[in-house]
């Protein structure tokens, strides 16, 4: 063997010797990737776990989790209802820039011809990229044609249900003739119509919704889609939910995989099983977190049980702040001002747990972090590059090594307007209103109000003329920020078109 052969072999078994430390700095070969979980709630509020000060709701599964991984303080969804929210989660950018939100109509409906735009990349399509099994376990939400599915968005399987469990009722009117009424200024009409449906909110019957539940899968090069029920049976949605996540994790256990698992709760109308009905002293709302409590553990137990724990990332989160309006069938947002529909704290800042044994240690974190951040950590642990800018950031470096976030600053969006920013501790309101009815009126800023988070969580002390550099510095964020966003026309709204109100 000639010396320069020699030295190659020698260079090269070198090389060889240090490949599991080029691969990831962090420890986790490529070769062989976590998989990830992310266990999504609707419209859970800041302070409805134990481990985020809920007196009375018993929640010892995600307590645990808490405990032995990171539970952060900060962390935000990009928007503060469902479809923009579950949009951002899945590609990893902001509502205006993929067009999954509506100015005036906020959400997806029944009967929506739009869904995620093909153009992209979500986070399933990403990991399939590397091999995973992608499954999708519960609620949709991003366009119910078939076209729109999961599974044309790169999940393997899904079973749930395509949009909010109070959406499609029984009564005869739909959405549609709703949205006329009000174009056609019939104010009367309307309000009979919501106020008729109001009550059944509380006392929630099966039979008052009309909400289909679907299996879709990928078969041989196509789709294999399968209506399992109408109406779906809600008050063993959760119950089915964990036997299906289950399974999945049971048969894809020996390839990395991916399991998102929105749940449909405790969206109302609330529903549990038998087996949760009347269980915690936090009544009727008590008795579905504490069955969502209850899955989680059963997610966890099968990831251990198949041995594969210690190689998968866990998340639990939820897609914006509680329901305040449904009474004490809404959650809490602990000291958070507000809650859903709102840009406000309780609007937006939501529990997040990362758990992942033996690699993340635990802690409470009190850096900013966003959902899109999941999708851009979850692609960055997997070694897939984004192909489109992405708002997300990578956690991983957090997660693994206790570095800080590297986001620091954060931007709320409401019906496509940006309402307010964050940069450190400092929040700026350029505007304010309530949702769903409660104060304050809309209000757009001439002097924008300020608040130290830290300080004053609750929002609750304006101190915008102490601090008028403060002010300056996130105005000045705010013009880079917007200078750097390529928006896209409001896909939701174009439902306005065959109602005769323009596109």
């Amino acid at each position: 063997m000639s010396r320069v052969v020699a030295l190659l072999m020698s260079a090269l078994l070198v090389a060889c010797a240090q490949l599991p430390a080029l691969q990831n700095s962090r420890g986790t070969s490529a070769a062989v990737p976590p998989n990830i979980v992310i266990l999504f709630a609707d419209d859970l509020g800041y302070g409805d776990l134990g481990s985020y000060g809920h007196p009375y709701l018993r929640t010892p599964n995600l307590d645990t989790l808490a405990s032995q991984g990171q539970r952060w303080t900060d962390f935000y969804v990009a928007s503060p209802v469902c479809s923009p929210s579950r949009g951002a989660l899945l590609t990893g950018r902001l509502p205006n820039r993929t067009g999954l939100y509506g100015r005036a109509i906020r959400v997806l409906f029944p009967g929506d011809t739009v869904g995620v735009p093909d153009s992209e990349l979500t986070i399933a399509e990403a990991l399939k990229s590397k091999g995973y099994a992608t499954g999708m376990i519960g609620k949709w939400h991003l366009g119910d044609a078939p076209d729109a599915y999961p599974t044309r968005h790169g999940f393997d399987y899904w079973y749930g249900i395509p949009y909010s469990n109070d959406m499609d009722w029984t009564d005869g009117v739909s959405f549609d003739e709703l949205v006329a009424m009000s174009m056609r200024g019939e104010t009367e009409a309307f309000q009979a119509v919501i106020a008729s449906r109001g009550e059944r909110y509380f006392d929630p019957k099966v039979e008052n919704w009309n909400v289909p539940v679907i299996r879709s899968q990928r078969v041989d090069g196509g789709f294999a889609d399968e209506l399992v029920e109408r109406p779906a049976q809600q008050d063993v949605n959760t119950m089915r939910y964990t036997e299906e996540a289950v399974a999945f994790i049971e048969r894809s256990a020996d390839s990395p995989f991916l399991l998102y698992l929105p749940y449909s709760m405790p969206h109302t109308p609330l529903f549990r099983s038998e087996a949760f009905a009347g269980k915690s002293i936090g009544g009727r709302y008590g008795d579905v977190i504490e069955e969502l409590d209850w899955s989680v553990g059963k997610v966890i137990a099968a990831l251990e049980e198949q041995g594969v724990a210690d190689n998968t990332l866990v998340i639990f989160t939820s897609d914006n702040g509680p329901w305040l309006t449904m009474r004490q069938h809404g959650g809490s947002a602990g000291l958070l001002k507000h809650g859903k529909g709102t840009t406000f704290e309780g609007g937006m800042r939501v529990p997040a747990i990362f758990w992942w044994p033996g690699r993340i240690a635990p802690a409470v974190v009190s850096d900013i972090g966003s959902a899109m951040d999941i999708y851009t950590t979850a692609l960055s642990l997997a070694g897939v590059a984004p192909e489109n800018p992405v708002d997300g950031l990578d956690l991983s470096p957090v997660l693994l090594d206790a570095e800080a976030s590297p986001r620091t600053t954060l931007a709320y969006y409401r019906e496509g307007d940006l309402y307010a920013f964050r940069k450190g501790d400092y929040k700026l309101h350029l505007q304010t209103f309530g949702a769903y009815g409660q104060a304050p009126e809309k209000t757009v800023h001439e002097v924008p109000l300020l608040y130290h988070l830290t300080s004053d969580p609750s929002e609750r002390f304006d101190v915008a003329t102490q601090y008028p550099d403060v002010v300056a510095d996130i105005l000045e964020e705010i013009a880079a920020h917007r200078a750097r966003l390529d928006e896209k026309p409001p896909l939701f709204d174009k439902r306005l078109a065959k109602l005769g109100a323009g596109s």
